[in-house]
């Protein structure tokens, strides 16, 4: 019985902190109305790496998801960027954000889920010739972003991050300033010292041993840029701050009740001779891991309609895993990963398997993303107020985006 009590107050206290001094917005002043009470912000959050179980994993969720909103709302040329107000992704993650959110020259997002998808597989077996990297420390972008300019640079041109459709995140670590960085398209569009070109933003969140030299559009702002994984693995808590404290475009958005939340986790690696890259990646998890226990202990026990983490419970065998390249084989992958039981984290606890499959996790979460398209489609107050940009420099990618990007949907990319 005590060590109910104490499991008891350590929930109460952590949550009391969270709540109070890590998500609650500065002001004091609160509007009329929340927007939980007309639609909540729609957040995706992508957990960064650089194995092929871990992006793989995040863009067949998207694509699962983007094909069940497609039927129900029956959009066909329906985009993950339509049904998000907001993305957060780190290393590989922020990649993939980047990817579904940035705005190709008809004015849509350059990439659907599957496009996205099937577009890094292709480039991995291009710079690979068979399969991934096999060697330790190998996976997916190993290959692909090692020599990232000519691949990000044909993919994003000459875009930068007010480029956009909606607001996104993506942080690294800046060695000139010793702090973590974020990239943010609600600061680009307020200066060009905060705009950088978005095919350089993708190489300093994936840097690994050597730091990217960059600069702001304007040339002020310098950042000495090592991978996002290292310094936020898990960008919920980023993107979940960052909706409550950006007033300008997410007025009513007052507390968690107000929010609509998916992570996409990676995979669990297996274990490895102990040393500095061993306890770096040990760290990496153990941030993600925590990020997502404190997430989900703010929004208390009964999160499930407004939190949903997804995350593989089962040890991919090593980096090497050249099967996943054939088509037939991968989704068979992905599907036996959805079905897998959902891993569950409790603070200083560990882990445990819930009743739920991952499937069943995400096809909740894509109802709930459907209410939400219906209540916002009866609502006459707007929720989302995205700053809009002037003179957008979108890219200049039409090699790859015209072979693999659809049809422009009449959907309207923001309610």
């Amino acid at each position: 019985m005590a060590f109910i009590d104490a499991d008891k107050l350590s929930y109460e206290i952590f949550s009391f902190l969270e709540s109070k001094f890590l998500f609650t917005p500065s002001t004091t002043a609160s509007p009329a109305i929340s927007s939980g009470a007309v639609g909540r912000i729609r957040v995706l959050s992508i957990d960064g790496g650089d194995r092929p179980s871990d992006v793989l994993l995040a863009a067949a969720a998207l694509d699962r998801l983007e094909a069940t909103l497609r039927r129900h709302t029956g959009e066909p040329y329906a985009r993950v960027a339509d049904l998000f107000d907001v993305a957060a992704g780190s290393g590989a993650g922020g990649v993939l954000a980047a990817m579904l959110f940035t705005r190709g020259h008809d004015g849509r997002p350059l990439f659907s889920a599957a496009d996205a998808l099937r577009l890094l597989v292709a480039e991995s077996r291009r710079r690979r010739g068979r399969g991934f990297a096999c060697s330790r420390g190998g996976g997916l972008f190993r290959g692909v972003f090692r020599r990232p300019g000519g691949f990000f640079r044909r993919v994003f041109g000459d875009a930068t991050l007010r480029d956009a459709v909606k607001p996104i995140l993506i942080p690294c670590y800046d060695i000139a300033t010793a702090a973590p960085f974020l990239f943010s398209r609600a600061d680009a569009v307020e200066a060009d010292g905060y705009d950088f070109r978005t095919w350089e933003v993708c190489a300093a969140t994936c840097a690994d041993t050597t730091a990217v030299e960059m600069r702001s559009m304007d040339g002020r702002t310098r950042v000495a840029a090592v991978g996002g994984g290292v310094v936020m693995a898990n960008p919920t808590a980023a993107a979940i701050t960052h909706v409550l404290h950006n007033k300008q475009e997410f007025p009513l958005a007052t507390g968690l009740e107000d929010l609509l939340v998916v992570s996409l986790g990676a995979a669990p690696r297996e274990p490895a001779p102990t040393g500095a890259a061993e306890l770096l990646r040990i760290a990496s998890d153990g941030v993600a891991d925590m990020v997502d226990q404190a997430v989900a202990m703010t929004f208390g026990h009964g999160s499930a309609n407004n939190y949903t983490r997804i995350q593989a419970n089962n040890l991919m065998s090593g980096n090497c895993t050249p099967h996943l390249l054939n088509s037939k084989n991968l989704m068979r992958t992905m599907e036996d990963i959805f079905s897998q039981r959902h891993v569950e984290s409790f603070l200083f606890r560990g882990k445990r398997l819930s009743e739920q499959s991952n499937a069943h996790k995400l096809d909740h979460f894509a109802s709930e993303l459907i209410k939400e398209e219906e209540r916002r489609k009866k609502n006459l107050i707007p929720i989302v107020v995205i700053k809009q940009v002037m003179t957008p420099r979108t890219s200049s990618a039409t090699t790859i985006t015209t072979t693999v990007t659809t049809t422009a949907t009449t959907m309207s990319p923001v309610h």
